[in-house]
């Protein structure tokens, strides 16, 4: 199986360009924190590039910017070719099935304006003050409704 999940950000603002076929797609770099190093204790980061093609090439490049937060779920393609001076060149790519945005407008402008106060997830702390350990149905304020006939 040839399955890549990756979360990262994006190294520089991804370029949309055209095969002889007038096929759109772009080609972009990803950081992604690898860990920390156990000697020196720096974080560790690879630069991973990033094929996508078509409109998801198009969506890509209208709305990602340099250091915005991405998920992409693709697949390893390895290549070769030969470079103006004679020597063979190995490429590898992800080649992404999926490309999902993982900050807010809203936050990728923060953080390029340099205003970023914001963490790269929104997540959102529950209204009431409810004890899951003493009632595992307790009511969270979203109500569930489950129609009597749904299992048959």
């Amino acid at each position: 199986m040839n399955k890549v999940l990756l979360v990262g950000r994006l190294t520089a603002k991804p370029e949309l360009r055209y095969t002889n076929a007038n096929v759109p797609y772009t080609r972009f770099s990803v950081a992604v924190d690898r860990g920390v190093n156990s000697n020196t204790g720096e974080k560790i980061t690879d630069f991973i590039n990033v094929v996508t093609w078509r409109k998801q090439a198009e969506t890509v490049c209208q709305y990602l910017n340099k250091g915005s937060l991405v998920s992409i779920e693709g697949r390893i393609q390895t290549g070769n070719f030969t470079d103006k001076d004679g020597n063979k060149r190995y490429t590898t790519d992800v080649v992404s099935d999926s490309v999902r945005f993982l900050e807010s407008k809203a936050q990728s402008q923060a953080r390029a304006n340099g205003d970023d106060n914001t963490t790269p997830y929104d997540f959102q702390e529950p209204s009431n003050d409810v004890n899951v350990d003493s009632d595992p149905f307790a009511d969270f304020g979203d109500s569930v409704s489950i129609d009597d006939n749904f299992l048959d």
